[in-house]
């Protein structure tokens, strides 16, 4: 007998939901991007974590589907895009090449979240997060759909975007995942979300920041969406001793307090070539 990894998924699925006080749990068993699935506009929220790669064969992807692309990493999130009644909220974990891939099916996936939803978050997260399984770095996408699939779209949804990145979830990043003290960043990135201002948010050394849509759109950016194309880099100024105080320094951690007479004396080893040195500097 095969083992069906997707099974066994939805029953441990049902017993965790039941385990945590729903009694009477539902979870689909079907392929959400086949041509069988019809659901379309049916919920007020989606929260998904996708698989992160993969393809389907060209043949079998849902009519609905407009991207031009067998990636399921992007197929996954139009669907829960088409999933949504307008209003709805999604918040999904995408690979991160799904933020800045150039192909032209990541590019229009972008410009969709950004004008026919509000974007509201991007969140990237460390690559150790889903260690041991998998190393690939992640984002948290959180959007709203305002525009259906064939609105016309008169004005953008978005009109800034909140980036965000964490750093620590509360476990080691390695494969072992120990939990550590605290909750990581997490709690700063709820409270910090819901102060959210693009009056004050601008600062774009900071952890987090917000960044316009009109610059979000723009011909540089074109519908970039990584948060390192907008954030700042801080490069701190460093003072470094003089190159004479430096092999001074040195000089005297091989043979400690000596006085020059002393040293002159010294023939060979790496004392000598620090004094040659010295004197060729000046």
């Amino acid at each position: 007998m095969g083992y069906d990894i997707a099974a066994e998924m939805v029953r441990l699925g049902l017993m965790n939901l039941m385990m945590h006080g729903i009694d009477e749990p539902n979870i689909d068993y079907r392929d959400t991007l086949s041509k069988s699935y019809r659901e379309e506009a049916e919920y007020d929220i989606v929260m998904a974590n996708p698989p992160c790669t993969g393809s389907i064969d060209k043949g079998d992807i849902n009519e609905n589907l407009s991207l031009a692309t067998t990636k399921t990493e992007l197929l996954f999130v139009e669907n829960i895009y088409r999933l949504l009644k307008k209003g709805g909220t999604a918040c999904v974990i995408v690979p991160q090449g799904v933020l800045f891939g150039s192909g032209g099916a990541f590019k229009t996936l972008r410009q969709m979240l950004v004008e026919r939803c509000d974007l509201k978050a991007v969140i990237t997260l460390p690559s150790g997060v889903f260690k041991p399984y998998a190393g690939v770095s992640t984002a948290i996408l959180l959007f709203t759909k305002v525009w259906g699939p064939k609105d016309k779209v008169s004005k953008p949804a978005t009109e800034h975007v909140w980036f965000y990145e964490m750093a620590a979830d509360g476990y080691s990043l390695d494969d072992k995942r120990s939990k550590h003290e605290g909750y990581g960043d997490l709690q700063d990135i709820v409270a910090k979300y819901h102060a959210r201002n693009p009056a004050t948010d601008t600062d774009r050394t900071a952890k987090c920041f917000m960044v316009p849509r009109s610059e979000i759109a723009d011909e540089k950016n074109n519908y970039d969406l990584s948060l390192s194309r907008y954030k700042q880099d801080v490069f701190e100024e460093v003072h470094y001793d003089a190159p004479v105080v430096i092999l001074d320094r040195l000089i005297q951690a091989e043979v400690g307090d000596v006085d020059e007479a002393e040293l002159a004396k010294v023939q060979s080893g790496i004392v000598r070539e620090l004094l040659e040195l010295k004197g060729m500097i000046g």
